[in-house]
């Protein structure tokens, strides 16, 4: 039998964003929660108050300023 560490154990979903507005509906469906919204701040992380999906901000290297 194969055990998880305790911080793997019903761990949060975690979504890569390149924003840092994010918007979550728990998946959608009759699963989902109502829609909400996220402005990340400073912070690069932020968890949903309804499911815990923790949606974690990674800046788009395709979005840098080329001059």
């Amino acid at each position: 039998m194969t055990t998880q560490p305790p911080d793997m154990i019903d761990a949060p979903e975690v979504i890569i964003t390149h924003s840092k507005r994010v918007m979550c509906d728990g998946g959608g469906g009759p699963l989902g929660h109502p829609k909400v919204f996220y402005d990340m701040g400073e912070a690069d992380t932020v968890e949903c108050m309804y499911c815990d999906r923790r949606f974690t901000y990674v800046a788009d290297p395709d979005a840098r300023d080329h001059h």
